[in-house]
């Protein structure tokens, strides 16, 4: 246990010495650092050498690979060729040591004769002899044996490809030799080669085929040979029309479970070929065996060059392993070096956001103090943006605050009071309870439990029971109508604002008018907004004195509760934006005409708590409901 704690303690001493170390070494810039993280440019130069040095050894690995493969394939077509050779100068003795040298009529024994010398003298790669007229009827074979019934040597394509080319000797893809029965039962693959040849028969010349039947077990013996490698590489035989003579997966491919570009390969010339089948990048060598236009490939897939680095592969991970933990080693010494200052102005930066004062850490190298100096003059303008937020925000409700008062005044309200009383001593008391419950309404509405957005409906509800109050206290002296369409109730507003309104209209229509006075409030959905217009048959005025009800905001009513439509604009932009607000039209002896212009918001709870925050928060919402709007509009 004691033994233990030492080791804790001096480890722990070790640490902290190694941090005395690095504090003592002052950073001066990023320059330094990456002077000093140059040292581990070597270790990067390692890593690319090693990758360089696989590369090559990859490409010579591939290049051997490809010079063995092609070498092979030489010797095999070499090989292949002799073969064939001797094939046809089997053909050759045939024809010339026999066939022309005879007559079919007198000398059949002297043909049988000199055919089975032929025959025994190759029979290791010779299946059959035969030689057939120009009607289809076998003339002599070797070895004798009776030939099937009707084999229909005419229609075979051995036969038409010598009768249709006789200048030339054709060699025929593997097939199952059909022609004689020997006894055995037995079935030989064999390569058919066909000439065309000219008989004697009594004196008379006729065209007839020399058919010399190859074993094709000698053939498959030689790709056999080259075919033992188990790297993946392999190699096949076909003819100038793509017909497989010999392939290694040949049963494969004639059930259909693998494919071979044979077809491709048919037309390729002898030389190196890159390409892409079944999904699968291979090497492809093509060989070209003489006078036959036989095609031997070799395909050599790339994992096979793969599979021969694997050793190298192997070095070169380890050495790249061990690099890559000093690599580990000096990169952390680095980086403590590098990061703690960046450390620090991030533990200031927490602490400022956990509501601290903005003391961001200034140290470090220049670039990093700099990026301080930043960060902490980045702080210092939110906050002074931050005051005028909650600057703009307390002027909105005082704004709100000296609307409502203005609703409450004592004058108001007395004079409601007092056309109450009146009417309770005069026992008009269907008409004082009308009285008592629009101002209920009205005040209800006014208070709002403190909300700042409320419904339009409620709105209207307020805006009524203010123009019933007034036309009492007026003895009905004025009109009012209120025409607005069903869908525009359910949209948001801002409180108090058709009030002020209509308490204009009253003030400089009505007490400047002793009757006829009609004001009509009017409400429509447009383009995604929503138009609330006030309309009065007054005096009116000129457009000097509108555009001045808009932008005097030092200006005290001469009559009215005080609260000019300078403080309903400021209310709606400060809700819903600079682009929406009153707008006022009016003549003189025309009357006047007051619109509140905003958007189209549906009254929901959380729509309510959005705008409530203010303009800042609200715009997303209210954008995207107006481009709605306009979308429906153009549909």
């Amino acid at each position: 246990m004691y033994l233990l704690q030492s080791t804790e303690r001096s480890m722990e001493q070790v640490k902290n010495k190694f941090y005395e170390y690095l504090n003592r070494l002052k950073p001066r810039g990023i320059q330094s650092t990456l002077m000093i993280s140059f040292s581990m440019i070597s270790v990067f130069i390692m890593l690319i050498l090693g990758v360089v040095l696989y590369i090559r050894f990859s490409n010579i690995s591939r290049g051997e690979i490809v010079e063995t493969t092609r070498k092979l394939m030489e010797q095999t077509g070499e090989n292949l060729e002799d073969y064939l050779v001797s094939m046809r100068q089997i053909s050759d003795a045939v024809y010339y040591n026999v066939v022309k040298e005879s007559d079919f009529l007198d000398e059949e024994s002297s043909i049988q004769k000199g055919m089975n010398l032929l025959y025994e003298a190759n029979r290791d790669n010779l299946r059959s002899i035969a030689i057939y007229n120009n009607y289809g009827s076998l003339m002599a074979a070797e070895p004798v044996a009776s030939q099937k019934e009707d084999p229909n040597v005419t229609k075979q394509t051995w036969y038409q490809n010598a009768m249709e080319e006789m200048e030339n000797m054709h060699f025929s893809t593997p097939h199952i030799q059909n022609l004689f029965d020997d006894g055995t039962m037995g079935y030989y693959w064999v390569i058919s080669l066909s000439r065309a040849v000219e008989l004697t028969e009594g004196g008379d010349s006729r065209t007839g085929v020399l058919l010399v039947d190859m074993d094709y077990s000698s053939i498959s013996r030689m790709m056999d040979q080259i075919n033992t490698a188990n790297s993946g590489q392999y190699f096949y035989l076909c003819d100038s029309n793509g017909e497989i003579i010999y392939h290694p997966r040949q049963v494969q491919i004639s059930d259909g479970i693998i494919q071979e570009n044979n077809q491709t390969a048919a037309d390729y010339k002898e030389g190196i070929y890159d390409e892409k089948f079944s999904g699968e990048h291979r090497k492809v060598l093509v060989n070209t065996v003489s006078y036959t236009g036989w095609k031997l490939v070799g395909v050599i897939p790339y994992s096979t060059f793969t599979h021969g680095m694997l050793n190298i592969r192997y070095f070169i991970m380890m050495l790249i392993l061990l690099m890559a933990m000093m690599l580990a080693f000096v990169n952390r010494m680095v980086s403590v070096w590098i990061s703690s200052p960046i450390l620090k102005l991030n533990d200031s930066v927490k602490d400022y956001e956990a509501g601290e004062e903005p003391r961001i850490y200034i140290g470090g190298s220049q670039e990093i103090r700099h990026l301080g100096y930043s960060i902490q003059k980045s702080y210092e303008k939110i906050d002074d943006l931050m005051k005028k937020i909650v600057l703009e925000q307390n002027e909105r409700r005082k704004s709100e605050l000296d609307a409502l008062q203005s609703q409450i005044n004592p004058h108001f309200l007395y004079n409601t009071l007092e056309s109450i009383t009146w009417m309770v001593e005069g026992e008009k008391n269907d008409e004082a309870a009308f009285m008592i419950t629009q101002l209920a309404k009205f005040f209800r509405i006014s208070l709002s439990k403190g909300r700042t957005v409320i419904s339009i409906k409620d709105e209207l509800q307020h805006a009524q029971s203010y123009m019933n109050i007034q036309k009492v206290r007026y003895k009905n002296t004025f009109s009012v109508v209120f025409d607005v369409e069903e869908e525009v109730y359910s949209c948001c507003t801002v409180k108090l604002i058709l009030q002020p309104i209509l308490e204009n209209a009253i003030s400089y229509g009505v007490s400047a008018m002793d009757e006829g006075v009609e004001i009509r409030v009017t409400g429509r959905k447009e383009k995604g907004r929503i138009i609330l217009t006030v309309a009065d048959n007054g005096i009116g005025m000129s457009r000097e004195e509108a555009e001045f009800a808009l932008t005097d905001n030092t200006r005290v009513p001469k009559r009215g509760s005080g609260v000019g439509l300078v403080n309903v604009n400021n209310r709606i932009q400060l809700l819903f934006g600079k682009e929406y607000g009153l707008k006022i039209e009016s003549e003189p002896d025309e009357g006047t005409a007051v619109s509140v212009i905003i958007p189209a918001v549906p009254y929901t709870e959380e729509n309510r708590k959005i705008l409530e925050k203010g303009y800042l928060f609200g715009k997303e919402v209210i954008k995207k409901i107006e481009d709605a709007g306009m979308e429906n509009e153009k549909q």
